[in-house]
């Protein structure tokens, strides 16, 4: 284990110090979960500003308490009034770090989040955490310069439609015409970024719309006709979900990501509890329901439990709760779950019947599905009508003590990355926020550690971002100020992203980052191993044999405390030491084998009957149990 000298260590701790000063008094409270709009603020006087002004004077009244960006041309203007601002700036050092960082800010907090870029290449390096945002329903509102009117369509210097090019990962986008109507524009952005499904909203406004005069007043008048989410589900399809729940034999609660959305977290509980349905969580819900309840079956998916995937595939009844039926957790479609009737309730109803018809199709929030469902339910065990799911039980208990997961030390003596992150969940406890990059370390990190709390979890999960765990764990940090935020990445995500480790180092928020390093892009590396021959193309970054980077240097050099451990005798110590440092941002350069692989796993295109607990080895299923 390698640690800095101490005057590193006092330099950093000054750094970080002196950098959180000028902001200690920034209100990070947040607001209930969901909501619309961000914290209630004292209403502003009507005044006469620049659009740029009136720009900054709605972000004060929406509540905004911090903002990730960079300056620019088009966007200039509004830097000006955004000095003198209640709203803190955190200049990030690229826009891609900005939308991640808005990102993590919004899963921590439920509050959304906001980024700012300039026109041309500053907003289309914000189209990867926008796409991101939108296939995890993430709220965001990124907003962009554009050039001045009338040079718009022009190719003037800087011009991108950024409204055209993120019409298809954007819940919606404006471009600005009149300054007077900002206030507007904005406070419709956050009410439909909160509402309903949550997700991305981009406001663009061009460089002399920010430059005009105009009349500001608060607040605005919400025009947006059509736009009308269902909170409440139909009670009857409520009565009917709750028949079938009460005559399944194998029953199945498929519980996704907008149940965290939703806030319906207790309620999930007790419905779990009251009618004892076994629970899979997927990757994007985990936290939602304890991972150590006797009822948790685990993760669904490529990567998921052994008991899960079968859970599913086998079961009469899915209740699909906030959840989408993604590849990654069907397998081949045509083969999942062919058994059983579904259940499947969604806050958008494009989402129910996409993939997998829905006998039952139910449009609501997830809370108050859930909610409903558990009034309905009562009805139904009050009417004796509850069926013993004693076999179903037994069958699953069985494939979880047979298939629980696990792995084997790595034969040639190299330090074994599932140990490394078991161990990090259990020292660093289940108060802590986890972010995971995209990879091997991101599935290990959602099978080793346990998940007892909503929103401890955050990574990107619809659209695989590397890049997205240094940003999103800084946006969480801020968010979160008084939460440890651990982001687990890999040596290939973290190259992508780790400037920003500069950005936390000069803010003052110590983040700490443990780098899974196994010298290679490890994920594309086990599929080469399994399905490409061992024909390793491209995958090997150096990091090992050359130690290029150094990344204990590379930390020091971003202003972070670096440190490293290669076996598995100074795990604990490291991980503590790490924790120990709550005033600088920390690197632990855990460099681990290359030939550790992610298990069970399902292989991409295949049913899910045709998962492998490991390399070689199918589970042992006898038909005649299900």
């Amino acid at each position: 284990m390698t640690r800095p000298t101490p005057e590193t260590l006092a330099n950093s701790a000054r750094r970080a110090r002196a950098a959180t000063e000028p902001a200690s008094d920034v209100d990070h409270t947040s607001t209930t979960r969901g909501a619309a709009v961000q914290a209630a603020v004292a209403t502003p006087e009507p005044a006469v500003l620049s659009g740029a002004g009136s720009l900054v004077r709605s972000l004060e009244a929406l509540g905004v308490d911090v903002v990730f960006g960079i300056p620019g041309g088009a966007i200039l203007p509004a830097y000006d009034p955004l000095y003198d601002s209640t709203v803190r700036h955190i200049l990030v050092r690229h826009e891609q770090g900005a939308g991640h960082a808005a990102t993590g800010y919004a899963q921590a907090t439920g509050r959304v989040g906001v980024c700012i870029a300039t026109s041309g290449p500053g907003a289309t390096n914000l189209v990867t955490p926008i796409a991101d945002a939108y296939m995890d329903s993430v709220p965001i509102v990124a907003i962009t310069g554009q050039v001045a009117r009338p040079a718009i369509g022009t190719d003037a210097f800087q011009e991108a439609d950024i409204q055209g090019i993120t019409l298809p990962i954007t819940k919606h986008n404006f471009l600005v015409q009149t300054p007077e109507e900002i206030p507007q524009v904005l406070a419709e952005a956050f009410h439909l970024a909160a509402s309903g499904r949550p997700g991305p909203v981009l406001v663009d406004i061009p460089k002399d719309v920010l430059q005009a005069q105009t009349s500001f007043t608060w607040p605005p008048t919400l025009d947006l006709p059509g736009y009308r989410p269902t909170l409440h589900p139909h009670g009857k399809q409520i009565r009917e979900a709750a028949r079938l729940m009460s005559n399944a034999r194998r029953p199945v609660l498929y519980v996704g990501g907008g149940v965290l959305k939703a806030g319906a977290t207790e309620g999930l509980r007790k419905l779990a509890e009251l009618t004892g349905i076994p629970v899979v969580t997927t990757l994007m819900a985990l936290g939602a329901f304890p991972d150590s309840h006797p009822q948790h079956l685990g993760m669904p998916g490529m990567h998921g439990t052994v008991a899960a995937v079968y859970g599913l595939q086998k079961a009469d009844l899915i209740v699909a709760l906030g959840a989408r039926f993604d590849d990654r957790v069907t397998g081949k479609l045509d083969s999942f779950a062919p058994d059983a009737t579904v259940v499947h309730a969604d806050i958008d109803p494009a989402e129910i019947g996409k993939n997998r018809h829905a006998d039952v199709p139910i449009v609501g929030d997830a809370r108050h599905v859930i909610d409903e469902l558990i009034a309905a339910v009562t009805v139904e065990r009050a009417a004796d009508r509850v069926v013993d799911h004693a076999d179903w039980w037994a069958q699953l208990d069985d494939l979880r003590k047979r298939y629980a997961l696990g792995y084997e030390e790595p034969a040639d003596g190299t330090l074994s990355p599932q140990y490394v992150i078991k161990r990090l969940g259990e020292i660093a406890g289940p108060d802590t926020i986890f972010v995971a990059g995209v990879g091997q370390h991101q599935m290990w990190a959602s099978q080793f550690i346990s998940y007892e709390k909503p929103y401890t979890w955050l990574n990107s999960g619809g659209a695989g971002t590397m890049g997205y765990a240094v940003p999103a764990a800084m946006g969480a940090k801020v968010g979160k100020p008084d939460t440890v935020v651990w982001g687990v990445d890999g040596d290939g995500c973290f190259q992508m992203t780790n400037q920003e480790l500069a950005t936390c180092a000069l803010e003052g928020i110590p983040i700490k980052i443990a780098l899974i390093n196994n010298g290679n892009l490890g994920m594309v590396r086990q599929w080469q191993t399994l399905f490409y021959g061992e024909r390793y193309s491209n995958t090997e970054l150096g990091t090992h044999k050359h130690r290029i980077p150094d990344f204990v240097k590379l930390a020091e050099a971003l202003g972070c405390v670096g440190l490293r451990c290669e076996n598995a005798e100074d795990v604990d110590a490291t991980i503590e030491a790490a924790m120990a440092i709550n005033d600088a941002p920390v690197v632990v350069d855990f460099v681990v084998g290359k030939d550790a692989m992610v298990w069970p796993m399902v292989p991409a295109g295949t049913s899910n009957d045709e998962i492998m607990f490991a390399r070689g080895v199918r589970p042992a299923f006898d038909e005649d149990d299900v």
